[in-house]
């Protein structure tokens, strides 16, 4: 990888200009979930202690380059102090950030500036003018070319945060270079919106696990009668050209092989199991049956690396979370016993992983929504592609 680390960075003295992503969910002033806050204390903590100090660059919501009084970053303040263990500087403007001599200091929303979303070289100009080294620890940002995400990399020494070098790393792991066999799960409601994922991955990987709302898809595309349930019948056609493209480059794509219907689509609805081919005209398809699943967890014991991005199902009511609860504790368990390198991602599949409380067994799980499949997708992110020179 060509990109450098706060490891290969001479931080004594320096202001390190940390762009992080703690575009976090707030009700009534209050932080309502620290996580995204949490995950980028190894990075300040490091460059602290390495006699460095610290110039958060942040975005909060979507003020379109304006000032938003109820988008201020000084709303985040205590979460910071108390993630920090210590105060937290605030600065409302460049001249401000430049007259605080603190070991951390918070700049204002960064999209209060117009410059920010159309990655002006003026601001990022700007924004060199505070500090030495530029440090991106926001891969969830990465996918955008905004002035503190690329331009900002170009104006000064650049390395990657400890939360973005932890990402490229699994990402690398699990896509890049990996231990083979590979086998990547892809769920979700529609194929429409994960056409250039399938493609990617399936010149990539070995096995192809397909389920949620777009496996239904994939079956109509067999011709098989899904009922009711949620299915493009305009991709299918897409749906065939992804099945003969994967069979041209030895990929197997597993769809499900039995499957749950129901009438109803709320928790605790009247349910059954039948084959994948016996879906009955009035019901609709909610999630994968055991038969599927135990082909799933076959997948999984026989490789070496899993990509997840997806739920098998309707995880969000019961009992239609089955199949993704079994198949992640499945993928937990060969990950804990050491056989299996696990990396997921998507807002959907950590919310499922959480639910079926294998998340924390999985080797690598990321946050980053957009950015992490633009990468599966095998698309460039910029502000990956500007630590790299």
């Amino acid at each position: 990888m060509g990109w450098k680390t706060l490891d290969d960075m001479e931080l004594a003295g320096k202001r390190v200009l940390t762009r992080v992503d703690i575009n976090v969910p707030v009700e009534d002033g209050r932080v309502t979930d620290a996580t995204r806050i949490e995950r980028i204390v190894p990075t300040v903590k490091d460059i602290l202690a390495d006699d460095g100090k610290v110039v958060l660059i942040a975005h909060f919501g979507r003020p379109k380059g304006k000032l938003v009084p109820e988008l201020s970053l000084q709303t985040l303040l205590p979460a910071l102090e108390k993630a920090f263990g210590q105060e937290v500087a605030f600065a409302e403007d460049f001249e401000s950030a430049n007259g605080l001599d603190a070991p951390i200091v918070l700049l204002e929303n960064i999209r209060f500036w117009p410059g920010e979303e159309k990655n002006d070289l003026q601001l990022a100009k700007k924004l060199a003018g505070l500090g030495d080294i530029y440090c991106n620890d926001a891969f969830s940002a990465a996918h955008r070319a905004h002035a503190s995400t690329e331009a900002l990399a170009r104006e000064l020494p650049c390395c990657a945060g400890r939360l973005m070098q932890a990402e490229l790393t699994a990402l690398e792991s699990a896509l890049g270079d990996p231990v083979r066999p590979v086998v990547a799960v892809v769920g979700g409601a529609k194929v429409s919106t994960k056409l250039d994922l399938l493609g990617n991955l399936s010149e990539k990987v070995d096995k192809l696990v397909i389920g949620g709302g777009m496996a239904n898809t994939f079956l109509a595309a067999q011709g098989i009668d899904v009922g009711k349930s949620l299915c493009e019948h305009d991709m299918t056609e897409i749906a065939k050209q992804i099945m003969l493209k994967a069979a041209d480059v030895g990929c197997q794509i597993i769809l499900p092989a039995d499957i749950v219907v129901a009438r109803e689509f709320k928790a605790g609805a009247e349910n059954e199991t039948v084959a994948a081919t016996q879906c009955p005209a009035d019901a609709m398809i909610l999630d994968a049956g055991p038969e599927a699943v135990e082909r799933v967890g076959y997948a999984f014991e026989n490789a070496k690396t899993l990509i997840w991005n997806g739920p098998l199902g309707a995880f969000e009511i019961e009992p239609f979370n089955a199949a993704t609860d079994a198949a992640a504790r499945k993928a937990a368990e060969l990950t804990e016993a050491g056989k299996l390198v696990s990396v997921a991602g998507g807002g959907d599949t950590v919310a499922a992983l959480n639910a079926s409380g294998s998340a924390e067994k999985f080797t690598y799980i990321s946050t980053a929504g957009g950015a992490f499949l633009e990468w599966m997708e095998g698309k460039t992110l910029p502000g990956v592609a500007a630590l790299e020179g």
